[in-house]
């Protein structure tokens, strides 16, 4: 057959009888499809694209969003494997399944993070000749030792959604069933991930947060302990944020920048403080936006659909301007 020739598919007997009825109607030896043309205007439209972006040639291939998300799942129930771990785990198994469990997840991480090393250098495997090894080793082995870490994080992220929530029963319950703390679970691995070296991975599993949850949190941002997110959908957490010790905050609230720079030839500045620092001890309430570089001072409290633009003092109560219940005849008043 010739490149670029109509290839007819004809209609298995199950895929026909469910079409509605005028697609029934039409004969399987009716639909043509240009298949071949087809690859051929893609295949000119990905060269166009890699050469676009300096990548001649097969491109490296990125991490895999599948691989990562079974890192996560085998991070989560080392770290947790009474609640996340699997239900048939006895007292004398468990360090075993969480030595063997974290053995897995880091190998696997450690294939990704090689892959984001040579796709940063822009390198394939023929001509990496290995030489992102000793450094996805250096990688995974400090990742590795901050776990403890991450783990007493979590630990007061719980009880502070525990302690915050009076709709919480238990620990276990907000552990299992809470989304912010599967968010912030993954921000805490993302951001130590972002923090070494490897931004890609560490958004691509902010990503997975993201879909799992309604969370969008960079994992750029630096977020101090007990943490909580209650209900949390359309959360939104910018890279350059800086967030204290024991702060709340509520669904669709928005830490974002308030304005974008760009370059003399018009190109978005990358990079730069730009988020908003809240302090220790602050509560954030649902549908608030704060955006840009400004301060949050420790102990403040910022209600419902607030929109600030500016820096706060310690101990502030901001609201919404309260609505005016007066009747005006005739413009009296007004």
């Amino acid at each position: 057959m010739s490149v670029g020739a109509a290839i007819p598919l004809p209609l298995l007997a199950d895929q026909e009888s469910a079409l509605p009825a005028s697609a029934s109607a039409i004969p399987p030896s009716a639909l043509h499809l240009d298949i071949n043309g087809i690859v051929d205007e893609l295949r000119a439209l990905r060269v166009r694209s890699l050469q676009t972006r300096q990548r001649i040639g097969r491109p490296p291939k990125l991490p895999s969003r599948k691989a990562l998300a079974g890192v996560l799942e085998g991070l989560s129930a080392a770290l947790f494997p009474n609640r996340l771990g699997t239900p048939e785990l006895t007292d004398e198994g468990l360090d075993y399944f969480v030595g063997h469990t974290l053995d897995n997840a880091l190998r696997t991480l450690h294939s990704e993070v090689r892959r984001e090393l040579r796709f940063a250098a822009n390198l394939t495997p023929e001509s990496a000749a290995q030489s992102e090894i000793a450094p996805a080793n250096a990688i995974v082995q400090s990742f590795s030792a901050r776990l403890p870490k991450i783990r007493a994080l979590l630990e007061s992220d719980i009880i502070a959604a525990y302690q915050g929530d009076p709709a919480a029963r238990s620990v276990d319950e907000v552990l299992v069933c809470y989304p912010g703390i599967v968010a912030i679970t993954y921000h805490r691995l993302a951001h130590e991930l972002y923090t070494l070296g490897v931004p890609l991975i560490a958004r691509i599993i902010s990503e997975i947060a993201h879909s799992a949850t309604g969370i969008d949190i960079h994992p750029g941002a630096s977020i101090g302990g007990s943490f909580f997110i209650d209900h949390g959908t359309g959360v939104v957490i910018g890279e350059t944020t800086i967030i204290g010790e024991r702060v709340r905050i509520y669904q669709a609230v928005t830490l974002g920048a308030k304005r974008f720079e760009v370059d003399n030839n018009g190109e978005l500045l990358k990079g730069g403080a730009r988020h908003p620092i809240v302090e220790d001890d602050v509560v954030i309430y649902a549908g608030a936006t704060i955006l840009g570089r400004v301060t949050i001072g420790r102990g403040s409290s910022i209600g419902g659909s607030v929109w600030l633009t500016k820096s706060i003092p310690p101990d502030s109560n901001i609201t919404q301007a309260q609505t005016r219940n007066e009747v005006f005849v005739a413009g009296e008043g007004i």
